[in-house]
């Protein structure tokens, strides 16, 4: 008898989700083209009949395996901070072609292919972390991660948080190979931003050197009108004013007080790479 309540509530919790269809607006960073390809980034992603969590579960694909986006649903499931249309796919498996339903918050939000590696930037779960203007205070923020495969294999994974729902409107994604640093293959970048003032933005760097993926400290910025900004920058050894194997950290924030005057506060670190790991100079 227990187990078949437990089985109708979580019937009727996946049924009041799916449910959220006309309520909830995806989040843009889960808007993919139809006639494009895209990637799974959730290994183990449900395929399922009709685009509805109570619908059969026809398949499921690994990370890394490739679909085509046949149809983006107008039906939209909302899980924790993250919001997605459901999309049509087709994809081979065994030399195969099926077709099914998958919900987009599954999907890689981007990925980037060098060097024989796919590189793949996607949201994985929602945390509770504390609010540091509120004490005590537990607030939700998305998780995501870089994932580095090759040859269908994880080598490495490295996660990081990316605000609110949101922060979520607007997601980019890129390989930097300028960045002069010591035993450093390439640098990675991805971006997460909102558009409306004061939805922050998060820069996320990762380094690469033998296999291994190693993440800066995050960069914040969010800004409100004229009236209050707060920037935050790295300046590589290649940029104007860099120095070699030191990455600057800038901080600038400007606040105008009741008489419309500016007041600006800046900061600065030096984090020093020796071609292993990074410290605070």
């Amino acid at each position: 008898m227990k187990s078949l309540f437990t089985s109708l509530f979580i019937f009727m919790l996946q049924t009041f989700s799916a449910q959220e269809n006309n309520d909830t607006y995806a989040n843009g960073v889960f808007s993919f083209e139809e006639n494009k390809t895209q990637k799974i980034f959730t290994d183990h992603t449900r395929i399922r009949q009709f685009p509805d969590l109570t619908s059969p579960i026809v398949d499921s694909l690994s990370t890394n395996h490739d679909i085509l986006i046949i149809k983006k649903e107008d039906s939209v499931l909302k899980l924790g901070e993250r919001a997605a249309h459901w999309y049509k796919v087709s994809y081979q498996k065994e030399d195969k072609l099926f077709e099914g339903y998958v919900w987009g918050g599954n999907l890689c939000v981007s990925y980037r292919n060098k060097n024989g590696c796919d590189f793949l930037f996607g949201l994985t779960k929602m945390v509770e972390v504390k609010d540091g203007q509120f004490k005590d205070a537990e607030v939700q923020q998305n998780r995501a991660s870089i994932k580095m495969i090759k040859q269908n294999m994880l080598i490495d994974e490295v996660s990081f948080e990316t605000g609110s729902g949101e922060s979520l409107n607007f997601a980019t994604f890129n390989i930097e190979t300028s960045h002069k640093l010591k035993n450093v293959e390439l640098t990675l970048k991805a971006t997460v931003s909102g558009e409306a003032c004061g939805i922050p933005s998060y820069d996320q760097y990762i380094m690469l050197k033998d296999k291994k993926m190693i993440a800066l400290p995050q960069l914040m910025n969010v800004g409100d009108a004229d009236v209050y900004y707060h920037s935050e920058q790295f300046i590589f050894p290649n940029d104007k004013g860099g120095m070699s194997n030191t990455i600057i950290f800038k901080m600038e924030e400007m606040e105008k007080d009741e008489n419309d005057r500016e007041k600006k506060k800046y900061a600065s670190k030096f984090y020093v790479w020796n071609g292993s790991s990074l410290k605070i100079k």
